[in-house]
């Protein structure tokens, strides 16, 4: 009998493998994976040192030595913030800048390759999108983003798709009462995304209804982030901005049949009260007064 622990392992050795985690040239290109993986980091747009260090988990010492490694082959430049010498900004050169796109284009292809070994290609995704959501559960951010922004609007189709699987009927969002864009911005209500590496794995919104009234829309969590937690923290970061707009009474309806979220609001302090509108897809409602 294999046991948890042993089977877990395995996965690490492999994704070690595969990564070229030990190579001491990473896809070839002649430095090791912790330098790529900072040169790669700085091309993706992390250029504070102090928040790449915190994105890439790396102590001071280490991002330093690495750093200079990279300044010193003239992949990098490092220099003060404009605004605040104490802090330190990390930018590509032209030769870290070519470095970076053969990065990318070998790590295409060696993800590529990877994916090309199993048919069922949206099974193995799925399987990655919970390993990485789980290994950086305590680095996923909830941030204000754009209802119109491409992320966004990914996350709410996702919820659109799962809610029409779930109730066995194509689910109209403009008949559910669908918000306008401009409802979602400050200052009348705000959109909240749930990131994992950059990647959106949740959502969450709130409108203003009336004075002091707000309703909670479109919460949702991606499958492959469910169990950690998110979905409480996406409703304590909503009620936080619904504060900062001055609303003291929050609202959201919900069905039946989504019983993780009847669980959540039921034990969150959340209070069932009659029906407030003519959604045809609710069947539940709810109201929280707040602070």
């Amino acid at each position: 009998m294999i046991d948890d622990i042993s089977r877990f392992r395995r996965l690490a050795r492999a994704v070690t493998t595969q990564t070229g985690a030990l190579d001491t040239s990473f896809l070839g290109l002649g430095r090791p994976l912790g330098s790529a993986r900072v040169l790669n980091a700085i091309g993706h747009g992390k250029e504070d040192v102090g928040e790449l260090r915190v994105y890439l988990g790396l102590d001071s010492g280490l991002m330093s030595r690495l750093l200079r490694g990279l300044e010193a082959e003239g992949m990098v430049e490092t220099a003060p913030a404009p605004k605040d010498a104490r802090r330190r900004i990390a930018k590509l050169t032209e030769a870290g800048q070519a470095a970076f796109a053969q990065y990318e284009a070998l790590s295409d292809q060696s993800a590529e390759a990877v994916l090309g070994r199993y048919k069922q290609s949206e099974a193995l995704l799925a399987a990655a999108d919970l390993i990485a959501t789980v290994l950086g559960r305590d680095r996923i951010e909830i941030i204000e983003a754009d209802p119109e922004d491409p992320r966004v609007e990914h996350c709410v189709q996702a919820y659109y798709d799962e809610i029409s699987e779930i109730f066995g009927v194509f689910f109209d969002p403009q008949v559910s009462g669908d918000p306008e864009a401009g409802s979602l911005r400050a200052p009348n209500g705000t959109f909240l995304l749930a990131l994992s590496d950059g990647l959106p794995i949740g959502c969450v919104a709130v409108k203003r209804q009336a004075e002091g009234l707000g309703e909670v829309k479109r919460m949702w969590v991606a499958p492959a982030a469910r169990g950690l937690g998110l979905a409480k923290q996406l409703m304590n970061a909503i009620e936080t901005h619904a504060q900062r707009l001055g609303l003291t009474t929050l609202q959201l309806d919900t069905n039946g049949k989504l019983t993780a979220a009847l669980h959540l609001y039921r034990t969150d302090g959340w209070v069932e009260i009659e029906r407030y509108n003519d959604n045809p897809y609710a069947e539940h409602f709810f109201e929280k007064q707040l602070g």
